[in-house]
């Protein structure tokens, strides 16, 4: 495999389900792996990955990853082999926050682009369950208000407190739907727009604008803080 050829890996292990991906020009590659101890499964599917695509570990120029938020582990095994990557092959690095991958995919989704053109005004809202009963929030309209770590309560609270629609996009607990959260007093995007696709991994990794600052991860600071949690 020549090196001049763009090789793409791209690795998401903020959740509790680790992805590693790649593209090799043509085609998009990918596996996954639930569950905890994700350092352990990260070099076994990079491996297996670079197997697929008949490519070496070598051959990688750019390395795209999810930033956060997320676990502050999970965070820290992406940022680390990415930054591995950038010294050992001098491969260039980007990234991105879960809550600017949802966005993509869900604003590119034909069901965003049926509601919005119904709710001129309305506003999309990237909800994601982050640790027991708190969630990470970010409000995509013209304000600069920033991503959010909230309590479940105060998540609701500034839901409603919204006086134009909302488009509601992401995960509850374990990956599920919002719908038990929400109910029906929001639209919600389609599950398949909720999650991390490899695809979307690969097409924001060509924008450089998330080449700037790629090594900054993106933790949050959680909504409270109680000895003993």
């Amino acid at each position: 495999m020549q090196n001049k050829q763009q090789i793409t890996m791209g690795l998401d292990s903020s959740g509790p389900s680790l992805m590693v991906c790649l593209n090799d020009g043509s085609k998009t590659y990918a596996f996954r792996h639930s569950g905890i101890k994700q350092e352990r499964f990260l070099l076994p599917l990079v491996t297996r990955v670079l197997a697929k695509a008949g490519a070496q570990l070598s051959d990688v120029n750019k390395v795209f990853f999810v930033r956060g938020p997320g676990r502050f582990t999970g965070i820290r095994i992406s940022l680390t082999f990415a930054s591995m990557l950038k010294e050992l092959n001098k491969a260039s690095v980007g990234s991105a926050t879960l809550f600017d991958i949802i966005r993509r995919q869900a604003e590119e989704s034909r069901a965003f682009l049926t509601w919005k053109k119904n709710n001129e005004n309305g506003v999309l809202a990237v909800i994601l369950h982050a640790f027991r009963d708190e969630y990470f929030l970010q409000f995509f309209d013209n304000t600069e208000q920033g991503p959010m770590w909230l309590s479940k309560d105060e998540l609701l609270l500034k839901l409603a407190a919204r006086q134009e629609p909302l488009y509601c996009a992401g995960v509850d607990k374990d990956g599920s739907s919002l719908s038990d959260l929400l109910a029906d007093k929001y639209r919600l995007a389609p599950m398949a727009d909720c999650k991390v696709r490899p695809q979307t991994l690969m097409e924001m990794a060509k924008n450089p604008e998330y080449d700037k600052n790629a090594l900054e991860p993106l933790y949050l600071k959680p909504a409270r803080f109680e000895l003993g949690r």
